[in-house]
């Protein structure tokens, strides 16, 4: 161990207090006060708890966020706000070293929460008052630095994406000659999934059984990992889906969600689940499944989709209600093939911006890590 620093648990260092909670009547959007929650400031008011700068850890909800807070402010209950010794210890590298320890890994609980014990026993190194300041002045600027770079890369990600929305709007407000208006029900069937029953739902299979969360809301399949789940139970023949299949979800179990297509990436694999409207063509109509992966996708036909549903705690729509909508196409397939060839090659090329900013995010989470360890194994 580095010459004067100390092995000491967090308990030795810091003592976490509770919030309080505050009357909806003392909250003010202009209030002089933050009002902080477990994962940052949520309200204004013009009383304060505390009335010393410290930084607030979220013990229910968004249990071990972290943040610094004003010279006054008030904790709600969900909360807990540090107290320490001035003279021992600095604020800044306490709130770098409570970062360093990542108290989200102790939350436990359906809805998750801290013990404060748990946090106190958690062991680390410490330095004279002199040297955690100067370790958080480099810390300080090192972060600053970071931020400044991941905010760069957001943007850049934001640019990437709206890019090829952008194009893909672009496509359906500037038609050419030979495009005609249907609803989508004088075009397409759209099919109700199974109910496949939960007690066969496994980790691992054969058969994929899909849900929302292959659903990405910009449109296409995703793989859910370990998430994933898998039917093994009888499966009626007419629910086993086939390559290039479009399905469009009809629930909004997640934001922005209904109305989102995926088109089908192998025969013989994925069920076509309850909730996940199958899209087929109705005969002698001019489609092709990938140009109308595109057509679900556009902005318009998305908010007429998502203003259909209706639901108190999740919304549903249906495929009458779908099929109500009113959609643009040519009549051409060719022409719907050439459109699709230049929006699949965009949004291939959106696709690497993005997985290349998105590796840069992980790269910059990856150095404040880094840069954390450093500090508290005495070598900045």
């Amino acid at each position: 161990m580095k010459k004067g620093w100390q092995e000491k648990s967090v308990g030795d260092i810091l003592q976490l207090e509770y919030g309080k909670p505050l009357d909806k009547s003392d909250r003010k959007p202009n209030g002089r006060f933050p009002v902080y929650g477990a994962n940052g400031e949520k309200d204004r008011t013009d009383k304060f708890y505390h009335d010393k700068p410290s930084i607030i850890v979220g013990r229910k909800g968004s249990a071990g966020e972290i943040n610094l807070t004003e010279k006054k402010f008030w904790p709600l209950d969900v909360t807990y706000f540090v107290t320490f010794d001035e003279s021992q210890h600095d604020l800044r590298f306490l709130y770098y070293l409570l970062t360093m320890l990542e108290l989200t890994k102790l939350a436990k609980g359906v809805k998750p929460g801290i013990n404060r014990n748990e946090v106190y026993s958690q062991v680390t190194r410490v330095p004279p008052l002199p040297e955690q300041r100067r370790i958080a002045g480099i810390l300080d600027e090192a972060f600053e630095g970071i931020a400044t770079a991941k905010a760069n890369a957001e943007k850049n990600l934001r640019n990437a994406r709206a890019l090829f929305e952008s194009h893909l709007q672009s496509v359906f407000t500037q038609r050419g000659p030979g495009w005609v208006e249907k609803t989508l029900s004088e075009l397409c069937d759209i099919k109700h999934g199974f109910a496949f029953k939960s007690e066969f739902f496994a980790d691992s299979g054969d058969f994929v059984l899909l849900t929302p969360g292959n659903f990405y809301e910009s449109g296409g399949y995703r793989d859910r990992g370990e998430k994933q789940k898998y039917y093994s139970g009888e499966i009626p023949d007419s629910f086993v889906l086939s390559e290039g299949d479009m399905l469009v979800a009809m629930t909004e179990q997640a934001a922005g969600l209904l109305g989102s297509p995926i088109l089908i990436p192998e025969s013989g694999k994925f069920l076509h689940n309850q909730r996940l409207g199958l899209v087929t063509k109705n005969p002698g109509v001019p489609w092709t499944n990938e140009f109308f992966f595109h057509v679900f996708n556009t902005h318009a036909v998305r908010k007429v989709i998502h203003d259909s549903a209706s639901g108190v705690k999740v919304r549903h729509t249906s495929p009458t209600k779908i099929g109500k909508v009113i959609v643009a196409f040519p009549t051409s397939l060719s022409e719907q093939k050439q459109i699709v060839a230049k929006l699949d090659a965009l949004s291939k090329e959106t696709q690497r911006l993005a997985s290349l900013y998105e590796r840069k995010l992980a790269a910059l989470e990856a150095l404040k890590k880094s840069l954390l360890h450093q500090a508290f194994t005495g070598q900045l």
